[in-house]
């Protein structure tokens, strides 16, 4: 037996990761929807890609919840690979369902690719685009405006960021509270940390299971508790 006390604790992360990957991907009875006014305030979620919506869904799950906000996540493309766009889309579809925000399809089709270098590239197209984001905030005229930060390295979450800024100079009279997001890089000064209870974290991760092709070839819905834990190790400093 081991005679380190911690090794038991130790232990039960790895065992927790492993019975994880038995639980379903979707088909999970819906929540019961939060009934939301005719009036209600927007907050848009810009997506880079589908799965994104469930992964920075933290502080959109408590407007919602709590402040009766509907929640627009407007999916900016469907990924990188044609052949999985279709099912990516049905996908995204039953995770959106499922946590009960709307959804706003906006494939990039026609950009290949969002990114730095295709705004620099495309410039006719990028603008185009642009215009077309603009329409969406038009269109919704959210209140909140959730998305990826300068420093969240992923090619398409950068060009996403700089995709939301040119819209945004492109709308004089629209100003939303903006809320920079992060996944794979860190804001150097983040000023603000969100809370999340067990439940809100449960509905994250059972959305996110919907996203089957992604997860069954990395399981990264499993480790989103440990990333929430990470943050709150930094905040804590």
């Amino acid at each position: 037996m081991n005679q380190n006390p911690y090794f038991s604790y130790a232990e039960s992360f790895q065992k927790l990761t492993e019975t994880g990957k038995q639980l379903p991907f979707g088909k999970i009875k819906p929540e019961k929807k939060t009934v939301l006014a005719k009036n209600a305030p927007v907050a848009m979620i810009l997506s880079p890609h589908p799965d994104d919506e469930c992964i920075v869904g933290a502080l959109p799950i408590r407007l919602m919840r709590e402040a009766g906000f509907r929640i627009v996540n407007c999916a900016v493309t469907l990924g990188s690979k044609v052949e999985r766009r279709e099912e990516r889309l049905a996908e995204l579809q039953s995770a959106c369902k499922w946590i009960g925000y709307e959804l706003e399809e906006m494939d990039a089709g026609e950009l290949k690719k969002v990114t730095f270098e295709s705004r620099q590239s495309q410039i006719e197209h990028w603008q185009s685009f642009v215009e077309k984001v603009r329409n969406k905030f038009l269109k919704w005229k959210p209140k909140a405006l959730f998305f990826p930060n300068s420093n969240d390295w992923n090619k398409t979450h950068l060009g996403v960021h700089m995709l939301t800024l040119d819209a945004l100079k492109k709308s004089k009279s629209f100003f939303p509270f903006l809320i920079e997001t992060e996944y794979w890089g860190q804001m150097p000064e983040p000023n603000l940390l969100v809370e999340s209870n067990t439940k809100e974290v449960a509905d994250l991760m059972a959305a996110l299971s919907h996203h089957r092709g992604e997860l069954e070839r990395n399981p990264f819905h499993l480790r989103m508790p440990s990333w929430m834990q990470d943050n709150v190790r930094r905040g804590a400093e």
